[in-house]
Parts: structure tokens; sequence; C-alpha cells
């Protein structure tokens, strides 16, 4: 094992090279390619009996499970859209609209777990992944050492790593297990590895069980961690989606093979019970959707809205039919009492039948640092397992009316002080003041060089496949550009929500009904929202008293568009979800597979650096008739 693996104090950690031999049996099955849900490979077959899973058999101990996904770096209270959660909602001119709560910041999320631990004799707090990868300037300049820091901190235990911990390769995963030095030039390209001169990596054991060195056995990490507690064992198996390589880079996957999860779950399920674990927990980075929220208004009537983020499952909702993680859930071994998800950035903890028909808790906690899962249960003495009709879980916002944590602060104050040589470096220069001023049509110069930005950032291309137009809401330009230098701080200011670049596919009449939703609905002609644009140019009119497109005039890269043909499209997270009544794209991010890049900022400020000096150019792309 690692330095690093020997200071997990009571617990046990596979080694690499252990890990490679335990698994071995069942990477044959791992090449053949994914069936139907019914016949998922690897897929458990259901054993006879109660096994101890479903009541208890003898003397008990309470075991609390606090958990996590998705933290991507949010160390400072994330804003906008990205730092609330929707907690409920209110009738306004007859639409249900959303009500909020702001949530997040590390300092707040280590006083919650430390206020939920209390009373707790035995407790873990675990990760599904993402911890870090796309995350803030002030986490992301130092090549995420914060955040492994905050985590240190915070009393994580273990975690499965996520896609976007490939975002830098494999071997920056392992230094950040380990610790030590990147050589990179203190500060070139807006990174600078141990800016105080160490860094010791992390205390909490990162997980891989599916990824392996290409065409070898071996994981690039422990594949699982055993948390020994007052002589109970619980072993935590630990997962990133396998589709992985379709949405990572190719030099973040390269070397690498991904395992399909439930074959690889499956048969490690033997390999702990040889080691008398019999208490199995998945930590796994692919997620579900939860179902539009029915809400009934004070005067009965029913509205579709927004989930809140105890609306799946605990208030009616459900997981979508077609969410990514249910032919998982539904596969694993009987033997696996609990499933903790992340990716797809959703609150959820829902049960999903195992393939002995019995309920098991599947849970995610939105992302963000916004919210955390308190799961508890019981642990049968005799049996050495978990009383499955114990499980209970509970999601919790991470509010920010509790005092933040002494040392998260402290260590947030350091890197702020740190990060201020790279918030002042100068990306460029304007020729002309670039402002948010719209022309009559709702065109603005800014707004053309962000769209221009999200269009041209690499972080969103999967498999080869390039966005054609980019959509970008105006209320997230918050700030002008002045001619002359442009410095980081400069770019920040004007995009400042840390919104997430997502890719995705519309059909052309989806485009053209996105197009419509600018002016219609919430966005009715008294609070027009015009998106920003790159890649696509139309006409509207108000000729007959009402807005809407010019029919044939929406071109995307000069040719007409065509309404039964599919279109790769980029936007920043909050449109993704269909924010600000873009229901089209929440409706069709929902029921895809859609593809995070990096923040926004970044796409922003790289640009700059690549057109510098910037001179904007005429305001074409949208007309009015």
């Amino acid at each position: 094992m690692s330095r690093r693996s020997r200071r997990l104090t009571g617990a046990v950690v596979v080694s690499v090279a252990a890990t490679a031999g335990l698994i071995a049996s069942s990477t044959a099955s791992w090449a053949a390619p994914d069936g139907p849900a019914s016949a998922h490979p690897g897929a458990a077959k259901a054993p006879t009996g109660d096994h101890g899973k479903g009541r208890a058999n003898g003397p008990t101990m309470d075991i609390q499970i606090l958990s996590f996904n998705d933290f991507h770096g949010n160390l400072e209270p994330p804003t906008g859209s990205s730092g609330r959660i929707v907690a409920g909602h209110q009738l306004v001119d007859g639409t249900a609209k959303d009500v909020t709560v702001d949530a997040g910041g590390v300092a707040y999320l280590a006083t919650h777990l430390k206020q939920a631990r209390k009373g707790h004799r035995n407790t873990v707090t675990v990760a599904a992944g993402d911890i870090v990868g796309a995350s803030p300037l002030l986490s992301a300049a130092f090549h995420d050492e914060p955040t492994i820091l905050a985590m240190n901190k915070l009393g994580l235990d273990a975690t499965a790593v996520g896609n976007h911990e490939f975002d830098e390769g494999y071997q920056e995963i392992q230094r950040l297990q380990k610790g030590g030095c990147l050589d990179d030039g203190d500060g070139q390209n807006n990174q600078n590895s141990c800016p105080t001169g160490s860094f010791p990596g992390a205390n909490f054991q990162f997980l891989a069980a599916n990824v392996t060195y290409q065409g070898t056995k071996r994981t690039i990490l422990p594949a699982y961690w055993v948390k020994k507690m007052h002589g109970a064992k619980i072993g935590f198996i630990g997962m990133t989606l396998k589709d992985t390589p379709n949405i990572v880079t190719a030099a973040g996957v390269a070397g690498l093979d991904f395992h399909d999860e439930v074959a690889t779950a499956n048969a490690l399920v033997p390999v702990l019970e040889k080691q008398g674990v019999k208490a199995i927990v998945v930590l796994i980075h692919q997620g579900g959707f939860p179902t539009t929220e029915k809400w009934t208004d004070p005067q009965g009537a029913t509205h579709d809205a927004n989930p809140s983020y105890d609306w799946a499952c605990s208030k009616g909702g459900a997981l979508d039919p077609s969410s990514p993680i249910l032919p998982i859930a539904q596969h694993l071994s009987p033997q696996i009492d609990l499933v903790i998800s992340g990716h797809t950035h959703q609150p959820y903890v829902c049960d999903v039948p195992d393939p002995n028909g019995q309920p098991r808790l599947v849970t995610s906690a939105s992302s963000f640092g916004r919210l955390y899962t308190d799961t508890e249960l019981s642990y049968d003495r005799r049996t050495q397992d978990i009383v499955r009709s114990s499980v209970k879980g509970t999601n919790m916002v991470v509010t920010r009316d509790v005092a933040p944590s002494a040392a998260e602060s402290t260590l947030i104050q350091s890197y702020q002080q740190l990060v201020a040589p790279i918030a002042n470096k100068v990306l460029g220069t304007l020729s002309t003041d670039v402002t948010r001023k719209a022309n009559a049509a709702g065109e603005s110069q800014l707004g053309d060089l962000i769209a221009d930005a999200q269009l041209a950032d690499p972080s969103v291309v999967t498999d080869g496949k390039e966005p054609v137009v980019a959509l970008m809401n105006p209320g997230g330009i918050r700030a002008d550009l002045l001619a002359g230098e442009v410095t980081y701080e400069d770019a920040f200011t004007v995009q400042p929500f840390n919104n997430y670049l997502v890719s995705m596919d519309l059909t052309g009449s989806e485009i053209l009904q996105v197009l419509e939703e600018q002016w219609s609905g919430v966005n009715s002609a008294s609070n027009p929202k015009v998106l920003q644009v790159a890649g696509i140019e139309y006409a509207w009119s108000s000729a007959g008293g009402t807005r809407h497109v010019v029919p044939g005039s929406v071109t995307v890269n000069g040719m007409a568009l065509d309404e039964g043909a599919t279109y790769r499209i980029v936007t920043n997270n909050f449109l993704a979800g269909g924010g600000d009544g873009f229901g089209t794209l929440g409706d069709a991010a929902a029921s895809q597979t859609v593809y995070y890049g990096g923040l926004d900022i970044d796409a922003f400020a790289t640009y700059l650096e690549a057109h510098s000096p910037y001179t904007p150019g005429p305001l074409t792309r949208i007309t009015q008739q």
C-alpha cells in the first residue's frame, strides 16, 4: 500500500497490485457488449432466503453513512444558480415558481457534517466522484490541491473516482492520492502546483474498481475500502461510469480500460465475503433524473415544476425510467446493501428493487456541496450484515446559516491570497469597450464573444463530435469589459457564476422551440430573454402582435436549419437544467446523456488569450424584421 493508504486509521485498503488478482476471474466477461437490462452482463443471480438482509437475527448496532457527490472543487460558496437548491414552489401569475435556498461552500459543509455526526458513535463519510475537476479558479489554479486539503479537514474517508478525476490523466489522480508537486512553471497557464512548497495528498482513499491499466487486470487505484467500527466491517466498492472515455478527452483516459459497473461490483462481492465483509456499499459515479414534480398550489390546482431536493422519492417523485443508474442498481448483487450515486447532479433518495425484488436505497446529493445525504442503518452483530429494512436516507441542505468551519475558512483565505497573481494575470487586450448593451434585436457584442468562446472550447468535444451551436443566457453576463487590458479577474467578473459547459443533442425542431421560448411562457413580451448565440443566425418579427421566429430564417453555419436533423449544441448547466424558462433544453437534457465540460470562465479566458487584441464584429446573428 502507499504511505497515504497506511495512514487511514481503522480501515483496510486493497493495494493496486493485490486488487488485480482479486478481480481477475471476472475480467473476461467485461469485454462482452452490454445486453438489455434483463440480461445485463455480470447481473447477479437472485439467491434464495433472507441472508440477514431483511430483518435482524441478533443484537444490532447503529451506523451512520454521510455522503455527497460532484463537489467539483467548490470551496467558496457557489454563486448564481449553482449556489441555490430548489426547496419548494409558489404560485406567481398562475405559474409555479421555484422557492430556492442559498446552499454550499465547504466551510458550511464541514460544519453541517460535524453537527450531523454528533451522537453517532459509528459514522463514516464517503463520496461518489467528481470531487475535483471542472473546478472554480480558487481550486483549479492549484490543480485542485486545495480541494484535497479541504476534504482532509472535513473528514472524508473514501470516494469513488468520477469522470472529471480523469481530466488531467490517471497519473494526476494518483498524485492527488499520494502527494507531491507538479513542475508547472509557477503560475504559467493559470495553474501553480504546491504554491507553499509541498502537497501531502489525500488522507482519504480514492477508489477505482472498474479502471485498469490497458490490456492488464491491474486497477489504477484500490477497488474497495473496508471501514471497521467497533467490530463492524463495511466494504465500499468505488467505480466511475463505464462510459467515462466517451465524456473525457482522449488524453485523460489514454492507457486505460473501463469496465462494466455491474460485472465489476458483483465480482468483488465474494472477494469481500471471504474477508468476512458482508455489509457492502457501492459508490458509483453514475446517476438518475427525478421525474417532473407535480406541485399542488393552495387552490388545489396541479402544476409541472422543477423537482425540489426532496421530491424523489419521499414526496411522490420517482426516477425517470431512462435513468442510467436504474439498470445498474437493478442488477447489482443482492448482497450489496446500498448504492450511493452521482454524475447527474440531481437530488434523490429512492428504493430500487434488487434482483431478489427487495427494496434497496439509491441516493444522490445534487452537486457542488449544496446537499449531503444522511443514511442511518442497523448492523446485525450476529450475521455481520446490514439489516436492509433499517436503511433510511435523507437529503439535507447545506444552508449558510451556521458558523463556517474555522479550519476551512483559514484554508480558503490562504489560497485566496495565493491566487491573486493568477487573478491579476492579463489575458489580452480589447480594441474598444465590449458591453452587454443589446441592439434592437437583442444581440450584444459581449454576448457574441462569450458564445464564440463556448463554441470553441474543446472540453465539450466528445468522440470527435464538436458542437455547432452555442446558446448563452443574457442574465449570466454580469459586467462589461472596457478597452485595454483584460485580467483573469475581469473575466471572472463578467461570468462569476461558475457554470459548467454542457453539450448535448437537439433536433432542428427543438432548436426552433428553444428560440420561441425566448419570449413565450415566463419569458413573455414584457420579460423576453434573448439568448446570445454562435453558429446560428435567425430573424424574428412582431408581426401579428406576438413575437415569433420568421419562418425559414434560421441557418446553422450558413445552411438552412433542418427540423428533422440532429445538432450538437453547447450551453451552460443553468440553461441545460431548464433555467430562465427554457424548458425544451431541460427536457432534452433529462432524456439523454449530456456531456459536462469545463467552467465557462475558463473557456472565456482561453478564447480571449487566443484572440488578442480582440475587436468585436457586426451584430448580424439576430435580426428584427
